[in-house]
């Protein structure tokens, strides 16, 4: 993991505001942007795993799809992902498959992460495309984010 002092902050308040809508939502509350090479945002979501009854509806998966559908390809080269939270190794296994360019997240995911805890799905030999991986981009807002939700939960 390295961290990219001058990204732009710009996708990732916007990753934020889609994980506070998340979280209004009842889910937890992750927010995900995907930007293309000339910089325009072409995908955003949150999470909607309760919402559309799937346990992959994760807001990378649903971005991924998403920019996908906008770009009318299967494959997200030049394009860079903006994701609140460390990806689950579902999402990093998809980030792969859809060949994005680069990844920045917010909060690291020592139980649940997938990236740089767990089992680092990019770091794997039968990984096929390995995405530039820069975290904790606005790192607290994003944990801060995740905090309150599951204190509020858990009572």
């Amino acid at each position: 993991m390295t961290t990219d002092p001058d990204t732009s902050m710009r996708p990732m308040d916007i990753a934020l505001a889609e994980a506070e809508a998340a979280g209004a939502r009842g889910e937890v509350p992750v927010g995900a942007v995907i930007v293309d090479g000339a910089g325009r945002i072409v995908a955003q979501a949150g999470n909607r795993t309760l919402e559309l009854k799937d346990p992959t509806a994760h807001a990378e998966l649903l971005a991924i799809r998403e920019a996908c559908a906008a770009l009318g390809s299967e494959r997200l080269a030049g394009c860079d992902l903006y994701v609140t939270l460390e990806p689950c190794p579902m999402c990093a296994a998809a980030i792969s498959f859809a060949r994005l360019r680069r990844l920045y997240y917010g909060a690291a995911d020592e139980k649940g992460g997938g990236v740089d805890h767990g089992p680092r799905i990019f770091a794997q030999a039968t990984c096929h495309h390995r995405p530039d991986v820069y975290g904790g981009i606005a790192e607290s807002r994003a944990a801060g984010l995740l905090r309150r939700f599951f204190a509020v939960r858990r009572g």
